[in-house]
């Protein structure tokens, strides 16, 4: 594998992981906060993630398993994989508690909350940055493996995982700044929080890559396929409905799947 291309991954997975940084700052300026944009830019972003995982991710883990196993046998087992790693995921999610789960993310604003609550406040926003950590290291290899298959679509994938992580960074940035009254230290731990999506993406990597074959390769790609499915319909389309109305999801939806299916055709 060339230096280059090991180094392009993962730039583009530190790019997909420190955008939490960019929740935080939105965070700070949320009165003039745009839910309707931020709405459609979750339904882009999801469109984009579905569209390559199910017309691109899944295709080419399939085809690499047929010429291996056999067409039946090859395509069984890239549908197992895709489900394990719905599974593995979902296991995760299941794991965080939902009073710190990620998922549910609201804006906060400062005179909802009393003095006596800033514990309360603190510890909401540190759960949260540890549970968005978990979450990222399947995320980070999720981006990592797509950009060192094909870097047209590491940098799509990298792209909707920067748009997912905004609304993270704003889960763990707000409870901590309203705790502290530290807008330093609410970034730090939105920034640290994302940090664990390129360590994922590393980690993962040399784990697997002295067992790295076709058949790893097929596995661990329909897996990620799985992986980006699931956080598309369990994070990104509810969170796109919570910030706007329905149909502005379902337009940023369909627009990321006309972007991502164009961007395909341009550079197949």
């Amino acid at each position: 594998m060339e230096e280059n291309s090991f180094l392009f991954a993962f730039a583009l997975t530190v790019f997909a992981g420190l955008s939490t940084g960019v929740g935080s700052v939105m965070a700070f300026f949320s009165k003039s906060f745009n839910h309707k944009f931020l709405a459609g830019a979750l339904g882009f972003s999801a469109g984009v993630m579905i569209y390559v995982s199910l017309v691109e991710i899944f295709a080419k883990a399939k085809d690499s398993l047929v010429v291996i196993y056999g067409t039946k046998q090859g395509y069984w087992i890239t549908v197992l994989a895709y489900f394990v790693g719905m599974g593995v995921i979902a296991l995760i999610d299941k794991m965080v508690p939902s009073f710190e789960n990620p998922h549910e993310v609201k804006v906060i604003k400062s005179d909802a909350f009393e003095q006596d609550r800033k514990n309360k406040l603190m510890r909401m926003g540190v759960f949260s940055a540890l549970a968005i950590a978990i979450h990222n290291f399947p995320e980070g290899l999720a981006t990592f493996i797509g950009a060192l298959q094909n870097p047209a679509m590491g940098i799509s994938i990298a792209v909707a995982v920067a748009i997912h992580n905004i609304p993270e960074g704003i889960a763990v940035s707000v409870p901590i700044y309203y705790a502290t009254g530290s807008k330093k230290r609410a970034f730090f731990y939105s920034f640290l929080s994302g940090f664990a999506e390129p360590v994922g993406a590393v980690v993962g990597f040399f784990l697997l890559k002295q067992f790295f074959s076709e058949a790893t390769f097929g596995v661990v790609f329909a897996a990620v396929a799985g992986i980006m499915v699931y956080i598309s319909l369990d994070e990104l389309l509810p969170t796109a409905e919570e910030y706007g109305k329905h149909h502005v999801s379902i337009a940023g939806l369909i627009a990321g799947m006309m972007v991502m299916a164009l961007s395909l055709v341009l550079f197949a």
